[in-house]
């Protein structure tokens, strides 16, 4: 953290949801992730009812930002506001000259962060003018390699990764009123290619995800993956992606062996969910 006398360097910055058991995980992986620069943690909850924001209260090192995304107040449906304006309300308050952002089922692996820090810097010396960097990631259980996505364009986006805070000032942050939920990430990746920084992937910075962690949450946004691909399509038509082109993205693949073993900071799971988990993961591979 940092002091009264210390400028803040870095921003670790997540949003949030009922997943308390889960987001207690990823914030000791950050406290313990070997950061040596004045940092900060922001959390945007969506106005969590499983005891997140009572947990969170007593967080003396978090700044806690909620925005009531659920359910009814005064007899009227709380309008749903899209990932991108979510995300924006933490982008925008923090103070770091970098904003790490993951999400609040993922663990860092140790020392991403000071390793995505320095090797910025060392593109920076370069001359290169790097926006973003993508950290390497996997889903939990099911994936045993770590990747980071290519999007349309064959532009690497960032799922999971460090910012430039000046160049999301610089390209407006995240498009907040387009996209819902899906896609927002890749479309902010490709507005900084197109203003003239890269976005490149870090080798030395790992994230552990675990996106099991709550389904009912994940099927309502999947509600939107749709609609949100065709806005996503129809914005970058004739720019970065061409229907008579075949550069609509994929993986850059890392083979790194976590000798830490971070996953086994996930919190236990029921034996009931495991067993859904498994069969779905087997049904999965069967019809690939």
């Amino acid at each position: 953290m940092a002091s009264n006398s210390e400028k803040t360097q870095v921003s670790v910055v997540l949003g949030s949801y009922n997943r308390r058991r889960f987001l207690k995980a990823t914030i000791q992986s950050i406290r313990n992730n070997g950061i040596s620069v004045p940092y900060e943690i922001i959390v945007v909850d969506g106005g969590s009812t499983d005891g997140s924001l009572r947990w969170l209260s007593w967080q003396k090192d978090i700044i806690t930002i909620v925005q009531h995304n659920q359910g009814s107040f005064r007899g009227q449906p709380i309008q749903r506001r899209s990932w991108g304006y979510f995300m924006n309300l933490g982008f925008k308050c923090a103070q770091g000259e970098f904003i790490v952002m993951i999400s609040d089922d993922s663990l860092l692996v140790p020392d991403s962060i000071m390793n995505g820090l320095d090797y910025y810097k060392r593109l920076t010396a370069q001359g290169r003018n790097i926006g973003a960097l993508a950290f390497y990631f996997r889903n939990w259980p099911e994936q045993w390699r770590y990747f980071v996505r290519t999007t349309i364009g064959d532009k690497i986006s960032v799922n999971h990764g460090m910012f430039r805070r000046s160049a999301l000032e610089d390209v407006g942050w995240i498009e907040e009123e387009r996209y819902q939920f899906y896609h927002a990430d890749s479309d902010l990746s490709l507005k900084l290619w197109q203003r003239g920084y890269e976005v490149v992937d870090c080798p030395s910075a790992y994230v552990e995800h675990f996106r099991h962690a709550n389904s009912i949450m994940r099927k309502q946004n999947m509600q939107s993956q749709k609609s949100d691909w065709s806005a996503y399509l129809d914005k970058w038509d004739g720019g970065f992606f061409g229907s008579d082109r075949d550069n609509s993205g994929g993986w850059i693949y890392s083979d790194y062996q976590d000798l830490n073993k971070t996953v086994n900071k996930f919190p236990k799971i029921s034996a009931y969910k495991m067993i859904i988990i498994s069969t779905l993961l087997r049904l999965k591979r069967r019809f690939e």
